[in-house]
């Protein structure tokens, strides 16, 4: 893969002897790495959702159908999911701190132009390029989480990293109702998220870094003496291109079925992200704010379902994902029923079964994506969690385009009953990854 010469990985520098140095240089670029990830991502979600919010005035002052925005919108997951496949690729051979740093301003560049724009071929255009480099967020996190953060810790951080996007979640409606209320035009809502996403891949570059031996620094795995396999030297070899492909991925049972489990936990995901608050509105008689609040109990449950997910999976099962995941998946269908047996104009429990299915179903998706970077290859982190990322993406697709085709034909219950089959094929497939930790215990 031809790769800049300025993106490719950091040259490793002369190891630190001095051991207190050592532990003082580890604590301060664990922690500026992981607030960078942390905000760096959360801008990413800015660029991504400021369309979905501006929807309703480029119907009202453009005379787009629903259908033009579903096309647009479906352009957009499609781009990203397959973009996530290849800057995985991308990031694992390249410095990560340019990988995100670049996707991030380009990401907020297409925002400004598709603010800039009047035709639905160019509103097209610049939203698939938005979705290609969108999906140069995740992998380059996978590949510093993977590499600055030990398996028996990894869960508690890539929890709390994970928040990152319900956070940038949470804060994108207001900013776009702020910039189309102040200024008066739906463009604004795309143009401020797209400038303050410039400015956050700026603070990237400044920021991020590659590998701790990059730095002088011993691996993850020597600082914490937390090797996950008895060959100690495996996970610091180098791989190639095919390897990564072929080896530790499409050879690799487990990432097809952490793959396959993906795309059903996205199918509910994304139906609850895109069809949850109409459903609230339509069937359960609530108003559009008592829906809207619906909504964000869901993305705050999945703050909370991210971080106790994380720390179980660390504390509680020492580094097995499989056991949260299962649990977790069974969790978000139990809340999902409630929310749909429950009757009319009750807020309070669609309040409380939204965030619950926002804290049950935010755990596997999660936990998913890491258990693909450890079961593959520390070198492969970042193609690893863009391979199941892809597949994962294909759910989100046919949960946007298929999901009102369903609803319009069937009915709102033939949805939540496809939802429901969903996720109980999803829990028998993450059943035999339930005691997993390591390549190395790959199924026959």
């Amino acid at each position: 893969m031809g790769i800049p010469n300025f993106m490719k990985p950091a040259p490793r520098k002369e190891p630190i002897e001095d051991q207190q140095k050592v532990d003082k240089s580890y604590k301060y670029w664990r922690f500026r790495i992981f607030y960078s990830m942390y905000i760096g991502y959360a801008f990413f979600y800015f660029t991504r959702k400021s369309f979905t919010f501006a929807m309703p005035s480029l119907i009202t002052e453009l005379g787009m159908t629903k259908t033009e925005l579903g096309v647009l919108g479906s352009l957009l997951y499609i781009s990203y999911g397959v973009s996530k496949f290849v800057s995985g690729v991308l990031s694992d051979k390249s410095n990560p701190r340019f990988v995100m740093a670049i996707g991030l301003l380009l990401t907020g560049i297409f925002n400004i132009c598709f603010g800039l724009s009047n035709s639905v071929w160019l509103f097209g255009l610049f939203w698939c390029l938005n979705g290609w480099f969108q999906g140069w967020g995740w992998p380059p996190c996978a590949r510093l989480l993977t590499h600055w953060y030990s398996q028996k810790e990894r869960g508690t951080w890539w929890g709390f990293w994970n928040s990152s996007h319900n956070i940038g979640g949470a804060l994108i409606p207001i900013i776009v109702a702020y910039a189309i209320s102040m200024f008066g035009s739906w463009r604004f809502g795309m143009w401020l998220p797209g400038i303050m996403s410039i400015v956050a891949a700026l603070f990237l570059f400044n920021r991020l870094r590659d590998t701790p031996q990059s730095l002088g620094l011993p691996s993850i795995e020597k600082f914490k003496n937390d090797y996950p396999s008895n060959d100690k030297a495996e996970s610091e070899e180098e791989l190639s291109v095919k390897e990564l492909l072929v080896k530790y991925i499409l050879k690799n049972k487990f990432m097809w079925l952490l793959a396959i489990s993906y795309f059903f936990i996205y199918i509910i995901r994304t139906a609850i992200n895109d069809w949850g608050l109409m459903y609230l509105k339509e069937v359960k008689q609530l108003s559009i704010i008592q829906a809207g609040y619906c909504i964000g109990a869901f993305e705050i449950g999945g703050i909370l379902g991210s971080l106790a997910a994380g720390w179980v999976s660390d504390k509680i099962f020492a580094g097995r994902r499989g056991p949260i995941n299962l649990l977790f998946t069974f969790g978000s269908l139990l809340s999902l029923g409630v929310m749909w047996m429950s009757e009319v104009n009750m807020f309070a429990i669609q309040l409380i079964s939204m965030s619950f299915i926002g804290f049950f179903i935010f755990g596997p998706q999660m936990l998913i994506g890491m258990a693909a970077a450890e079961l593959s290859h520390k070198k492969a982190a970042g193609t690893a969690t863009g391979f199941v990322g892809w597949i994962a993406y294909f759910g989100a697709t046919i949960t946007l385009t298929g999901g009102g085709k369903i609803i319009d034909n069937y009915g709102w219950s033939a949805l939540l009953t496809t939802l429901m089959v969903g996720g109980a094929v999803a829990m028998i497939i993450l059943a035999p990854l339930w005691n997993a930790r390591s390549r190395k215990e790959e199924p026959a």
